[in-house]
């Protein structure tokens, strides 16, 4: 007997039962409402866009990345400005300025090319990743209102197929807005670069550089993938090094009591175009090298996506001395920079005295 004397009919029971399976629906429904689009996002593929569609940075936790997003929003970036650089060359408007004396002695210059594409560059990474550390070589406070598009090209997802994440607090992106500027300005458009670079904990992971001119874009992750490759063979004798077309005295006098008066020196503009001498451009007209030497002060954000390319292939970047650079903050090198890739880079340095 039910209590209080009440009685339960069988259709009462049926119905109470109705009830609560109707609600267990709804609840279960709702979370599936909430969730199934985040996996449908992140595993389908859009063969006809060729591309992979993540989620917007933002919405997902503030506390971690995916590293094959910041690849993505690098090339981005890096074709943006690009993009800029190019206009401003070809409309003739650059408006050259000098921002001071570099520590030889040279006017540093800047034009509305090197603005207007930090302006792209730097917005993107802003917008789009509002906790990471962003350092450009331009200090222009006015940012262009830019969001990364929020897609993994084929040809990154194709070769980097797992998140790789990391937390935020740990990366500093570096850009370059307009590397060769003084090239640029004497209308030397080979050897113009954009560049982008990620580093997490002081070490590049993640190197874009972009010829503007060309159209070509060469990008790496360490531990990850990449769209350009060393070289089949490189040589030791004789060896064959790039050094700054505007420090090209200093560069020869250290190359040659280095490594000997046979060494073939290579006078070339930008710190992006000497390190792709180093590997397999698909540019005929692109120099080649075996050993890229600079001899004095650098910025870091003039060599960290070389960097960063150059480790994923098995190459190494260092100081004169050997050393190993650190891209978390400061962006001053004073130790000059030795880049190399298949060759004994420690025998190298040993060749070296400073």
């Amino acid at each position: 007997m039910a209590p209080m004397g009440l009685r339960l009919s069988p259709l009462g029971v049926v119905v109470f039962c109705l009830l609560g399976l109707g609600v267990l629906y709804h609840l279960y429904s709702g979370f599936l409402a909430g969730k199934l689009p985040i996996f449908m996002q992140e595993d389908s593929g859009d063969s006809a866009a060729g591309s992979v569609w993540l989620s917007n940075p933002k919405s997902r936790s503030s506390s971690v990345v995916d590293l094959r997003q910041l690849l993505a929003a690098s090339v981005e970036a890096a074709v943006l400005g690009g993009d800029e650089v190019r206009r401003v060359r070809e409309q003739n408007t650059l408006d050259e300025k000098s921002k001071g004396k570099t520590k030889e002695g040279a006017p540093e210059l800047y034009t509305l090319g090197d603005l207007a594409s930090h302006r792209k560059m730097t917005g993107l990474f802003k917008h789009s990743f509002p906790n990471i550390k962003v350092i450009s070589e331009e200090h222009d406070d006015k940012i262009d209102n830019v969001v990364w598009s929020s897609t993994i090209p084929k040809e990154i997802s194709s070769k980097i197929l797992d998140p790789k994440e990391v937390l935020e607090e740990s990366i500093t992106v570096w850009i370059d807005p307009l590397d060769a500027t003084q090239e640029y300005t004497e209308n030397l458009r080979q050897y113009v670069t954009t560049m982008v670079c990620v580093a997490v904990e002081g070490k590049p992971v993640i190197g874009v550089i972009h010829k503007p001119f060309s159209k070509y874009t060469a990008w790496a992750m360490v531990d990850g993938g990449s769209n350009i490759i060393a070289r089949s063979s490189y040589s030791e004798n004789p060896l064959k090094v790039t050094v700054s077309r505007s420090h090209e005295g200093e560069g020869r006098k250290v190359t040659q009591q280095a490594f000997g008066n046979s060494t073939v020196i290579i006078a070339a503009g930008g710190a992006g175009y000497k390190v792709l001498s180093l590997l397999d451009v698909p540019d005929d007209e692109h120099t080649k090298a075996d050993v890229y030497l600079h001899t004095s002060f650098i910025k870091k954000w003039d060599i960290c996506a070389g960097s960063a390319i150059l480790r994923t292939l098995g190459g190494h970047m260092t100081t004169l001395r050997g050393e190993e650079i650190d891209y978390s903050s400061s962006p001053s090198n004073y130790d000059g920079i030795l880049a190399s890739v298949k060759l004994d880079h420690k025998a190298l340095i040993e060749k070296i005295h400073i």
